[in-house]
């Protein structure tokens, strides 16, 4: 248990931050989990939206900082290679 003021006040802190945090988080995957699905589903047009909603997801989570610039990017670029895989797959059958 902390002793110090500064020390209680910092753990109340944290706990908002995380709460915060966690809804942010929590949204995040959602939209990312969408995405995956709609690619999977191989509805282009669909996973084409699903996948904008989902880096717009990404980008709002590094702005208030729960995760990192580099992380958001890693999942970005995985998601428009998935993309970019159906893309070709739907334009090779037509």
């Amino acid at each position: 248990m902390a002793n110090t003021k500064s020390a209680k006040k910092r753990i109340l802190q944290n706990e908002k931050r995380r709460l915060r945090n966690r809804d942010v988080i929590s949204r995040t995957r959602t939209y990312i989990k969408r995405a995956r699905l709609a690619i999977k589903e191989e509805d282009y047009p669909a996973s084409e939206e699903a996948v904008r909603q989902a880096i717009s997801e990404l980008d709002r989570a590094v702005s208030k900082g729960v995760i990192h610039k580099n992380n958001a990017a890693r999942r970005k670029s995985r998601l428009m290679a998935h993309l970019s895989k159906l893309q070709e797959h739907a334009v090779s059958d037509n």
